[in-house]
């Protein structure tokens, strides 16, 4: 037999539910007036603007060039901006290779930039344009100290550029160092003959499409020579080494070694 509940004992059950259910209804409308509220506030506050910029990465042009370029500014929303935007915008420089734009805690913006590495300087007349591992040239409006790789002579040519660009990649850090001019000298014989001004004071003869590989054996075959002695390291058929006393005729107080040949590695 079945149980009756009398309705007076159900009334204070119901009572409780219908309670329940308004003060989660009110609970939930008080959290959105609330959010609302606080994102009308946060809007129309300082902490929803750019309060500070950041930049790291740049070596070949100011930091502010890249600010400027971003089009980000102090006082700008932190939300009326695209990150890809401002990347884009920073990238079509021909010394750029990426960018990343973030948005960093509540008012600030950090752009990373990574520029393509200095391999050079290309000499133009009085003036040395900074040339790019890409092959790009940028342009100095003064006077440049070279520092930051060698002097490149003649090298006007494009691809000729690239293809000696290439060859500096495969060389020793500390080789590479030790290079200060590159002149491209062609002849009838081989399109791509150079002569290279060590800072050691003597002078390399090589092609460019082995000069990366022969190149690394520079130091072992100097190492063989009379410090003393400075010449012509010959790189383009065997590996032969000549004084400039033999080459350019020039008196010296010291005896040298005629035509010396020199073994690589």
């Amino acid at each position: 037999m079945e149980k009756i509940i009398d309705i007076e004992d159900r009334i204070p059950t119901l009572k409780e539910r219908r309670r329940r259910r308004t003060n989660k209804k009110f609970s939930i409308l008080l959290f959105l007036f609330v959010t609302t509220l606080l994102i009308v506030l946060y809007f129309q506050s300082t902490y929803s603007q750019i309060q500070k910029i950041t930049l790291e990465g740049e070596k070949l042009v100011p930091k502010q060039l890249y600010i400027e370029e971003s089009t980000l500014r102090i006082g700008d929303s932190m939300w009326s901006f695209n990150e890809s935007k401002i990347e884009n915008l920073i990238t079509h420089n021909a010394w750029v290779e990426s960018v990343k734009v973030q948005r960093k805690w509540l008012t600030s913006v950090h752009i990373q930039v990574n520029e393509f590495k200095q391999i050079g300087y290309l000499e133009d007349g009085d003036f040395l344009h900074i040339i790019l591992e890409n092959g790009q040239i940028i342009k100095t409006d003064g006077q440049v100290i070279p520092k930051d790789g060698p002097i490149f002579t003649g090298f006007d040519e494009e691809k000729v550029r690239l293809r000696m660009i290439k060859e500096l990649k495969n060389l020793d850090s500390e080789v590479l160092k030790g290079i200060s001019q590159i002149k491209y000298t062609p002849s009838e014989n081989d399109a791509y003959s150079i002569q290279v001004y060590m800072n050691d004071g003597n002078e390399v003869k090589a092609i460019i499409p082995s000069f990366g590989e022969k190149m690394n054996f520079y130091p072992s075959i100097v190492s063989q020579l009379n410090p003393e002695v400075k010449g012509i390291v010959d790189l383009e058929v065997g590996t032969f080494f000549r004084p400039f006393v033999d080459v350019y005729n020039v008196p010296i107080e010291e005896e040298v070694l005629e035509n010396e040949e020199v073994e690589t590695p």
